[in-house]
């Protein structure tokens, strides 16, 4: 294998094939033509000696084969260091010493802008940057060295990550104004009865709610009706939709005005942790090491208070 021969001109062409799902459509992306894609797909065949599209399973189009989809992997991981690198530079440019890519899993998008302003109170020579996105995608983004450290829940087996506890996160069932069953524990038949606005898979609140559930309902069936965002859920439980299994720290505005209600239930709170993750392998800047430090030095102070508590 040559690898020293690929360009990123051609990585780009094998991803593009992967995203459109035919060379003619990611010629049209790229604004190349389809023998010009053609030309750069062969390219990358010829210096590794290994096939790397192949016909779509439907006979229409083409798709990426193993040995495609693992070279696609490595121009991922490729193209999000080139970005780092472009961000990190522009930053320099301005007089700062850098910029800090922070992920953050959705539920943690209602506190983690006030993380940031305080952060760039205290470090106005950093620029930092936060993306948002599920458990899923920020797991995938950790594995790719898409961020310098993450804020989560529960911490991956895979990638190998450093994490660190920052507090308290709890968890509950939210119902409108009025729902039968507030003002007392709920009895599980009558939980069960409900139906469960829920996150999409691959949320860590949807498998928490899943672990809760099946824990305290011993194999009972119940009604679901998945949503993919918070925002979207506590409008459907106010709206009377059903019930909701959040974090507590994502309704604490509605809780306070009364617009949703927490409900007793057995098990609830259900008591989980936000964690500090960066990847264990990876190599860390100085300035990563500095904000990590300042982000355990405030002790949860940006976290949201739950009214009741």
């Amino acid at each position: 294998m040559r690898m020293n021969a690929l360009t990123l001109k051609q990585l780009r062409a094998l991803d593009a094939v992967a995203r459109s799902g035919s060379l003619t459509a990611a010629g049209e992306i790229l604004g190349l033509t389809t023998p010009a894609i053609h030309t750069q797909i062969k390219g990358l065949e010829d210096a590794l000696q290994v096939r790397l599209t192949q016909r779509a399973a439907d006979g229409g189009g083409s798709e990426l084969t193993e040995a495609g989809q693992a070279l696609r992997e490595a121009a991922l991981r490729i193209e999000e260091i080139l970005s780092q690198a472009e961000a990190n530079l522009e930053a320099i440019r301005r007089g700062q010493v850098g910029r800090l890519t922070v992920g953050v899993v959705s539920t943690g998008k209602y506190f983690a802008p006030r993380l940031v302003k305080m952060l760039q109170e205290r470090h106005p020579e950093v620029e930092i940057a936060l993306k948002v996105g599920n458990r899923t995608a920020t797991i995938e983004g950790l594995e790719r060295d898409a961020f310098d450290m993450v804020i989560m829940g529960r911490p991956p087996r895979r990638p190998e990550v450093i994490a660190a506890p920052l507090g308290p996160h709890p968890h509950g069932l939210v119902a409108p104004p009025g729902h039968p069953l507030i003002g007392h524990e709920a009895e599980i038949e009558a939980l069960f009865a409900e139906t469960f606005i829920a996150r999409e898979q691959g949320s860590g609140t949807r498998i928490l709610m899943t672990r809760w559930l099946d824990r305290i309902g011993e194999g009972r069936t119940y009604d679901a009706l998945e949503m993919d965002s918070n925002e979207t859920i506590k409008q459907a439980v106010m709206a009377g939709l059903g019930i909701a299994f959040l974090s507590l720290h994502t309704v604490t505005e509605e809780l306070a005005s009364g617009r949703l209600v927490a409900l007793r239930a057995p098990g609830l709170p259900v008591e989980r942790h936000w964690f500090l993750v960066r990847p264990e392998h990876a190599r860390v800047r100085d300035v990563t090491l500095r904000i990590w430090d300042d982000i355990l030095g405030l002790e949860g102070r940006y976290l949201p208070k739950v009214p009741g508590d």
